[in-house]
Parts: structure tokens; sequence; C-alpha cells
């Protein structure tokens, strides 16, 4: 068998209600103000000889994503494509003469990656997860995002167990409202992903005043590059941590791993460098007793059943990122859509992901844009939001921490 053809397929994706986003919004602001309009997903095809399509999806910057793909096309068409291994190889060696690989390459890489694993799962007729070594479940637990108590009680009525909030506006009162109407028996998370950035110093301070909600995890609490600064909030305090979402391949994530720096991996699965990086990632974090659970916020349907394959198949999986009612476009992308019953998505069994999109449908949402200047309620101190800092150390640290 050998690769004949790369085809992409970019959509514009309508944005998700406010409210039902784990981050800071403007109250009674438009969707289109926080995010800009600007989400895309980013699908690709990769077509053989023998007749058999592979699919696959890629995030990290889609619309720049996508050039990186017709870039790497030349070198695997006539490839074989059950060598997944040393095609991955291959391009991750080309790449690095651009300089150290980021979420462009890596989501370039996630999606061909992934449409080859689709391609031999179907040539031996299996599903993906046989592939990786078997299933260890049947069943995949989700979480979704709730930032206020009705969403997050309308979700408790649908069975799902376990919800996401988000911000750096107010999050001790938001997590004390959401554990105050949910109860004891929902976990929540909380997402601190900016913008700006906590300090080192002030994210130890707010993760010592979230310990008492015993949260499932505290998330990307500082920048993602301040490894030193993890060190300093685990000493600080007794709450799980997670990260991982912005860095692609092992070598992204080795550092969080090895150092112990977090008990949550979060690869993203549209560019952390395909299916065969995120099972070598689960097996560098099972080494460390840390779980994962992989980011999925943002992505469509087809990173959605790649995880699903992925989870099926590791022992430390802990739980899937979904948002599962975030745009009503979601159902029609994706053939078969995904059944969600109380909490749990079935293991898909079909040959390969077992999943294809609707290219009439999705050919009816062209892109327009792809870069937005996030916007936050709250989030930077008084007077200075457009200043669009990174990183912000709190001012009126009493009535911040003390809400």
């Amino acid at each position: 068998m050998k690769i004949t053809g790369i085809r992409t397929f970019l959509m514009q994706v309508g944005q998700p209600d406010p409210s039902n986003w784990a981050s800071d919004h403007r109250p009674g602001g438009a969707t289109s103000k926080q995010f800009g309009g600007t989400r895309n997903w980013l699908f690709l095809k990769i077509d053989t000889d023998e007749g058999i399509t592979g699919i696959g999806e890629c995030s990290g910057w889609p619309r720049v994503v996508e050039t990186a793909i017709h870039d790497l096309a030349p070198l695997l068409i006539g490839e074989d494509p059950a060598h997944i291994e040393r095609l991955w190889q291959k391009m991750h060696i080309t790449m690095m003469g651009h300089g150290m690989l980021g979420t462009v390459g890596g989501g370039a890489m996630t999606g061909i990656d992934m449409a080859l694993w689709d391609i031999k799962g179907k040539a031996l007729g299996v599903p993906v997860w046989m592939l990786l070594g078997g299933k260890v479940r049947d069943r995949i637990p989700i979480y979704s995002h709730a930032n206020t108590p009705e969403r997050a009680l309308a979700l408790k009525a649908r069975g799902i167990k376990a919800i996401k909030c988000g911000g750096v506006a107010d999050p001790v009162r938001k997590v004390a409202a959401l554990r105050d109407a949910v109860g004891d028996d929902m976990d929540i998370a909380i997402d601190l992903h900016g913008p700006p950035w906590l300090t080192p110093a002030d994210a130890c301070r707010l993760v010592r005043a979230l310990e008492p909600y015993e949260l499932m995890w505290v998330e990307d609490p500082i920048a993602p590059e301040n490894f030193d600064g993890y060190r300093r909030i685990r000493d600080a305090a007794h709450v799980p941590l997670a990260a991982g979402e912005r860095s692609a391949t092992i070598f992204g994530e080795r550092e969080l791993i090895e150092k112990e720096l977090v008990d949550v991996i979060q690869p993203d699965t549209g560019r952390a460098g395909g299916i065969t990086q995120m099972k070598k990632i689960a097996a560098m974090a099972e080494a460390h007793h840390i779980q994962m659970a992989p980011h999925s916020g943002s992505l469509g349907p087809v990173a959605e059943y790649a995880a699903l394959h992925l989870l099926a198949a590791i022992p430390n999986a802990l739980i899937l990122e979904r948002l599962d009612d975030d745009w009503d476009g979601r159902r029609q992308t994706i053939v078969p859509h995904p059944q969600q019953v109380d909490g749990l998505i079935a293991v898909p069994d079909g040959p390969g992901l077992g999943c294809d999109i609707d290219e009439e449908f999705v050919s009816r949402f062209p892109s327009g844009g792809n870069v937005s200047v996030p916007q936050a309620a709250g989030a930077y101190n008084p007077g200075t939001d457009k200043e669009h800092v990174y990183v912000q150390t709190r001012v009126a640290r009493r009535s911040y921490f003390n809400r």
C-alpha cells in the first residue's frame, strides 16, 4: 500500500455559550467578544492506492497548521502508511531545521499520525485500541464545563459526575458556589489559564485557599514555561495539579512528568504529536504514577474519537474533557456522533478510528480567521486590561484571596 495524497478540510466553528465554557466571560456579553469568532477545526484525509482512506484532526493554530500539512505532503506520498513510527521520525527530523518543534509542527504531525493509525486499523479490520494493546475499559468517563451553579446542576441532571470551571477573576468564590450547588458527589476542577497568568507566589496562595474544596485538580495555575514555579506550588499546597496542553511530544511533556510537577498530564489530542506520541506520554506518566486526562476543550470530534481509543488502552486514563453541547454543528460534522450516557462514552468498535466527517457540511463553514485577543471579565487588575500582559501579580490582595 502506498500513500497517494493528503487532503485538508478547514472549517470555522460556531462558538459556545459563555456560560458553558470554563473561562471568565463578560456578563451579558456575546460569545464572539470573548473568542472573536475565530475557532477553527482542521481535519485531513490520507488517500492510498488500495482505496483505504485515513482521517485525522489537527489543532495548534489550524490555519497555519494546514499550510504545514501541505508542506509535509511530498515527504509522505509514495510511502507505505503501515510504517507509522518511521514516518513520524521522518517528519520530525524534517521540521527540526526550522527550530525546536512547537504546536504548529506538532499539530500537523498529529493529524497525519492519527490518519495513519486509522488506515492501519481499517487495513487489518480492527479498532485502533486493539493496535494499542487492547482494551483496559469499555467506557470512558467525561467531564464538562460549568461556570455557574445552574449549568453545573443541569449537567448533574444529565448524569455527568465531573465539571471544570475556569478563570482567574474570582476563582475561590466560583468554586465555593459550585460546591454548595452540587454537593460532595460531583468532582470539580478549575482551570486558571489566564489571561493573565498568576505569579508563582500568587498561585501558591490561591491553591492553598482552594484546598478545602477537595478539587479533582487545579489546572495551569502559572505560565506553562515556569517549571520551577510548579515545584513551589506543590510544596505549598496539597491539591492535585494538572498541565501539559500547550506542549507537543514526549520532549515537551518530559519535564512535567520526570520532575513529577503534576498529578495529571493533559496533552492535547490535536497537537501533542499524534496517537504515537500520546501512547508514549502515557507510558512515561505511568512510570511516575501520573494520570492522563487529554485536553479537548476546543477540539473537534475526530480528535475526540482518537482520545477514546487511547484512553481505552492505557492503564492510567483518568477522564476525558468533553463539550458535547458547545455547538449544534458538532453532531453534524461527525458520523457517527459518540453516544454519551450518564457521563460515560462507549469505546468505538469499528475498524480504525470508526468515524468520518460530513465533507459537504464542513464545506459550508469556510474559515475567516484564526486569531483573537483574549478578553476575560475581571481577569486583569483594574485599569490594565488594555496592556495585555502575560503574567501579572494580584493587587488588592486582601479582597482577592479572601472573598
